[in-house]
């Protein structure tokens, strides 16, 4: 499944997704700190939805969210929609 995600309160804009059986494919991020969010994407990359999200939400950076926590909020979002 392919899942885009408009981030609110990040450096990054957007969050592009794959998911297969429950596992991260990919995340693409759309602008944001380049470093921080390949090393994001780079680490969740075969790990379990619900793995990614227990270890990422919550993180702070400015103010209440992050590009990880914003990542966490994605995958959310876009397993509700199965």
């Amino acid at each position: 499944m392919q899942f885009s995600y408009k981030t609110a309160g990040s450096c990054a804009k957007r969050i592009d997704i794959e998911i297969e059986d429950g596992t991260i494919v990919s995340a693409d991020f759309i602008e944001g700190c380049a470093g921080n969010t390949q090393a994001v994407s780079a680490l969740v990359k075969g790990m379990a939805v619900g793995e990614a999200v227990r270890r990422l939400k919550g993180i702070a950076c400015q103010g209440d969210t992050s590009c990880p926590d914003q990542l966490a909020r994605a995958l959310e979002a876009a397993e509700a929609t199965c």
